[in-house]
């Protein structure tokens, strides 16, 4: 049998990750179904309301929205009424649970997550510090990170590392290279948590093959050899042994999956220097 598809129209008066998030999370549960997504992002006046319903009228489907303006709220959802698509606002019952516990009504504005606060610049200025010490780049100052990978080539360093900065973490990531000597800094750090990545041979020299196909290398190399990967694999549980460094293994993780167990070590390691 083929996938069968349906249009999922995904409406905000902000940048719709939220929506697009919670939206994917859903469909993400129904195998062999596929959404058409429509994203409307920054929804804010009448006119683009009027350009956003012509297009689901248009194509009907699943309507998921999130407009704080009550207005704006109400014409999205009569005219879902009259097109036949079921619409709901994602945050209206968690407002309501908020509302009903706080005893206070929310005041309405668009994009408010958004705004430019200090966590806002964390996490900008996590993502610099992490550009900066991607692969082995300035190790001379990784006790200045509070995250540093470890990890053998195609353990998911880098975009491990990019996750971690959006959430304001600043992240080093250090290549095992066979035959290259580990920076002498990485022997120095107190204050950032060091964690050591992992795969198994098979994964790995999966990716790497990918790799080379893609720069149509030659894939007659070390690079790319199931021993020659395990070796390199077990070295670099031996040395995370030796420091006592957490281990990961990625091989079934996704990023995400990665980062939070990254998150949940930080959050342990940063409790002894509070402790301190």
């Amino acid at each position: 049998m083929g996938r069968s598809y349906f249009h999922l129209h995904l409406v905000s008066d902000a940048t719709g990750e939220t929506l697009i998030a919670v939206a994917r999370a859903a469909a993400a549960q129904y195998e062999g179904i596929s959404a058409i997504e429509h994203v409307y992002p920054l929804v804010r006046s009448d006119s683009q309301l009027e350009r956003v319903i012509s297009e689901i009228e248009a194509a009907p489907g699943i309507v998921l929205y999130t407009l704080v303006e009550p207005d704006l709220a109400e014409r999205l959802e009569a005219a879902c009424g009259t097109s036949g698509s079921p619409c709901l606002s994602v945050l209206q019952p968690v407002l309501g649970l908020f509302q009903s516990y706080l005893g206070a009504a929310s005041t309405a504005r668009p994009g408010a997550q958004h705004v430019l606060n200090a966590e806002y610049f964390k996490r900008i200025d996590a993502m610099n510090f992490t550009l900066l010490h991607d692969d082995g780049q300035m190790a001379e100052d990784i006790e200045q990170a509070d995250v540093v990978l470890v990890g053998v080539s195609r353990t998911s360093k880098t975009p491990t590392s990019i996750y971690l900065a959006n959430r304001g973490i600043k992240t080093a990531n250090i290549p095992l290279v066979p035959g290259l000597p580990l920076p002498p800094q990485l022997d120095e750090v107190r204050k950032p948590l060091v964690v050591g990545l992992v795969a198994s041979p098979e994964r790995i020299v999966q990716i790497r093959q990918n790799r080379l196909l893609s720069l149509r290398a030659d894939d007659a190399s070390p690079y790319v050899d199931r021993d020659a990967v395990a070796d390199e694999i077990a070295q670099s549980r031996r040395l995370f042994a030796r420091n006592s460094w957490p281990v990961i293994d990625v091989t079934r993780r996704s990023i995400e999956e990665t980062a939070a167990a990254i998150i949940d070590l930080y959050r342990d390691h940063r409790m002894k220097f509070i402790a301190i």
